[in-house]
């Protein structure tokens, strides 16, 4: 059996590069495979391989005080959805370019939102009703397939792209309001409510856990709508076989949630593209196809 593990830890490291190390001779000797980027203010991860293998990896990595308490989240999935292994140091570990406003300590990302579980959600959006509002904290190419029913979408590209849009007016009806930020296992959140409370916006939670872990508790008879955008080989993830297509086909506008790379390997863009459309044209445009 295989499995996929998604994870991340805010926690002061003082030699990111030794952890670096270890990380990298410890998957390697469990033959797994993916993505884990370490920087001063903790780790971040998606891994996967053999399950008896991860389950190594993730008891020898708990074994480290700093990652004492990491939550690992589990799905379908093999090491073969990664091409290979990578483990980097980097400023960040998520890239918000927010080094200057994220502080850290034994207990995570200080001056964040607070975090709400599945079922506290629930109880806001019974409690406040309307008045609760959903804020997307990933890209529109994610938020294309899937999202929280009436969600606020930013017009963001990256993550980075977040510090400028928070300052838009255009937002400010919202800065007194309940904000539920949420993103797929919850990392940007942590540093997306940071820099939302700097911002003004005065009541701000974060969806503990992200949509995975909102997804295994109520798969899609909640307030998720649509697939998950997930980043590894299989592109997009379900919850259930109740989960419906919400994004639109490039060409035709018809619902799908297949994305593709534009046939022109000059543009080589993520696009959505049903599979009617992709076998009459595998391009993004006309402009891509001549």
């Amino acid at each position: 059996m295989q499995k996929i593990i998604l994870y991340y830890k805010f926690a002061p490291l003082a030699d990111p590069e030794a952890i670096r190390l270890w990380q990298r001779a410890l998957c390697e000797r469990l033959d797994i495979k993916g993505r884990i980027l370490i920087s001063q203010h903790g780790i971040n991860g998606t891994v996967g391989g053999d399950i008896k293998k991860v389950k190594a990896y993730v008891k020898a990595t708990k074994e480290y005080p700093f990652f004492k308490g990491i939550v690992f989240k589990w799905s379908d999935g093999t090491g073969k959805d990664f091409p290979r292994l990578s483990v980097k140091v980097r400023d960040e570990i998520v890239a918000f370019d927010a080094v200057d406003e994220l502080r850290v300590d034994e207990h995570g990302v200080i001056g964040g939102g607070k975090h709400l579980k599945p079922e506290e959600v629930h109880k806001l959006v019974e409690k406040r009703g309307g008045e609760v509002i959903f804020f997307d904290g990933r890209n529109l190419h994610e938020a294309a397939v899937g999202k929280f029913k009436n969600a606020v979408i930013p017009n963001v590209k990256t993550s980075r792209d977040f510090k400028k849009e928070l300052e838009k007016s255009q937002y400010d009806a919202m800065r007194e309001k309940p904000v539920v930020t949420y993103c797929t296992g919850g990392i940007r959140c942590e540093v997306l409510s940071v820099l939302m409370k700097n911002r003004g916006f005065k009541e701000v939670y974060q969806l503990d856990g992200g949509i995975i872990k909102y997804g295994e508790k109520y798969k899609d008879r909640g307030l998720w709508e649509g697939k998950l955008y997930v980043f590894d080989g299989r592109l997009v993830a379900q919850f259930s076989e109740m989960a419906k297509d919400i994004g639109h086909c490039i060409h035709c506008d018809n619902k799908t949630s297949n994305f593709e790379n534009c046939a022109n390997p000059v543009c080589n863009s993520h696009i959505l593209i049903c599979d009617n459309c992709i076998q009459k044209s595998g391009f993004c445009s006309y402009g891509c196809e001549v």
